[in-house]
């Protein structure tokens, strides 16, 4: 794997002289409050401003301030003109723009194309407050606003959307959002190393022409830069001469062009497959994909953070409350996590109808069992309201933590899509052991009642540890446990890279077995997908 710079090794811009702010400023009186003539980046978010790690903004906002940067936050603006764009004047260094924790047309529309009356993320549930395709228009008024403003997008809509991409709710294929949005530059991923990085350059007056060797960056280029070799988008690693530039590392590989792939599916199916085989920090090239006369280029996916970064990064000073400005409402996804705690990121489970992946990539992040009781301990004295039950303690999936590849030459080296399908990979360590620590000790901390796990659990590795199904049925369950066979039929599963449902019975035995010992009526809950292709 690359050796990345540490996240916290950066010189602070503005030292400790603004120290932390309460929650970052949503007006111009809190900047006044705080002693800010101005801020060095303005957030632009789709969301209610919530000061919680699950929160992208506040993550984001709170590591840049941990950089010494001054940092406010326009949380859901009118976007029927460019004023509410000016609340917190011009930023210093740049906009990052995020249409939230969601796509903004899958938190607008159902499946069936129908406007949802409500939205998890905005005061009192209320729908309405955030337009259809958010980064595009945020990042339009933002520019209307101030023409010469540098403008970052960011987040998961941006993420999924950085090549030429179907968009299900047009019924057809849609340019880079980078272009559509015309924004200097696009950050995919987890992205705290390159929002970091790029931060520091602007501070020091670098130009956005001068990011191109980030991790995690997408640019525009009218040419392709001199030095690099251009691979077609083939099966490349399969050559001698891929194999020689893979080596040299100075290669490009070339994706269909938009207006290629909007023409033809088999060509969009081709950019797709090497978009996720070139998905793996430890191997994956830069690509490049013409849209009309310029270049997009996409930089391989930023290195993981390192455990002690996760748990820097998830103990920054949060309110872990919603901002002040909404006293009184209710945000309906701070109930839903006020009292959970992440502890790893990432899946290798790889399923094709899933954008964890593709988002937070195949090697899990972990935070270290020491944060994650701090976290607990800080929920037990600090968030109010709490009766002594974590809701849910886990990630994009329960029971991954500290699972990872036995050898890191292979993992950096390989390609799989997945690491547990169509079987498990036998260089993969299965084991459950930290986390059936972390879990006892967890329930074990005075005041704490229970520690619950809702939902994630991957049961194809759960049923490898039968020890650890009975530990999560025995303490961990409350009533039900939702997981997710998503079918029953081998056409459709293998479609969705999903393991077989023998593999689900087998966990079913395992879980009533374990729930018949221990005396408790419980039950799963399984999720299935309806009218899935296969």
């Amino acid at each position: 794997m690359p050796v990345a710079r540490s996240l916290f090794s950066y010189r602070k811009y503005w030292a400790e002289r603004f120290g932390t702010a309460p929650f970052l400023p949503m007006s111009r009186d809190e900047m006044d409050a705080l002693g800010w003539d101005s801020c060095d980046i303005i957030i632009v978010t789709g969301d209610a401003y919530i000061d919680h790690p699950s929160f992208g903004m506040a993550l984001v906002g709170r590591l840049l301030e941990a950089q010494g940067f001054r940092v406010g936050i326009l949380a859901q603006p009118d976007w029927q003109s460019a004023e509410p764009f000016k609340a917190l004047g011009r930023p210093n260094l740049f906009f990052g723009v995020t249409g939230g924790n969601m796509d903004s047309m899958v938190n607008r529309y159902t499946s069936d194309k129908r406007l949802r009356h409500n939205d998890a993320y905005t005061p009192d549930g209320s729908g309405g407050k955030r337009p259809d395709r958010s980064v595009l228009v945020y990042a339009q008024r933002c520019r209307e606003a101030f023409n010469d403003a540098t403008i970052v997008l960011g987040g998961i809509e941006a993420s999924l959307r950085r090549i030429a991409h179907f968009d299900y709710w047009s019924d057809k294929v849609r340019r880079s959002v980078l272009v559509d949005a015309k924004a200097d530059i696009l950050l995919f991923g987890n992205a705290e190393r390159a929002v970091v990085e790029v931060a520091h350059r602007l501070a020091k007056g670098r130009p956005i022409s001068d990011m191109d060797d980030i991790r995690g960056v997408v640019l525009l280029r009218s040419l392709a830069p001199e030095g690099w070799t251009e691979l077609p988008g083939n099966d490349i690693e399969s050559t001698e001469e891929g194999a020689r530039q893979l080596k040299d590392g100075k290669c490009v590989v070339r994706l269909p062009s938009c207006e290629q792939v909007s023409a033809d599916p088999e060509a969009y199916a081709r950019a797709s497959r090497i978009l996720h085989r070139e998905s793996n920090p430890g191997n994956a090239r830069p690509l490049v994909q013409r849209h009309g006369e310029r270049e997009l280029w996409v930089n391989p996916p930023p290195v993981p953070l390192s455990t002690e970064e996760m748990d820097e990064v998830y103990e920054l000073p949060y309110a872990r409350a919603p901002h002040p400005g909404y006293e009184g409402k209710k945000i309906p996804a701070w109930d839903m996590i006020r009292f959970s705690v992440t502890i790893m990121r990432g899946c290798f489970g790889g399923c094709t109808f899933c954008s964890i992946t593709e988002h937070e990539g195949r090697v899990i992040q972990n935070r270290s069992e020491g944060s994650v009781l701090r976290e607990i301990e800080n929920i037990r004295d600090k968030t109010p309201g709490f009766t002594g039950q974590i809701s849910d303690i886990g990630g994009p999936t329960a029971n991954m933590y500290r699972m990872a590849c036995k050898d890191r030459t292979i993992e950096a080296a390989c390609r799989r899509l997945s690491c547990v399908y169509p079987a498990i990979c036998p260089n993969l360590n299965t084991s459950h052991e930290a986390l059936i620590s972390l879990y006892r000790k967890a329930r074990s901390l005075p005041g704490i009642k229970k520690v619950s796990v809702a939902s994630g659990v991957r049961y194809d590795l759960a049923v490898k540890s039968p020890t650890y199904v009975k530990e999560l049925v025995t303490h961990h369950v409350g009533g039900y446990l939702k997981i997710a066979p998503e079918h029953t039929e081998e056409g459709p599963l293998s479609k969705m890279m999903k393991p077989g449902i023998g593999a689900y019975e087998r966990f079913k035995q395992l879980f009533d077995a374990a729930a018949k010992e221990a005396g408790k009526e419980y039950y799963l809950i399984p999720y299935f997908i309806a009218a899935h292709p296969g």
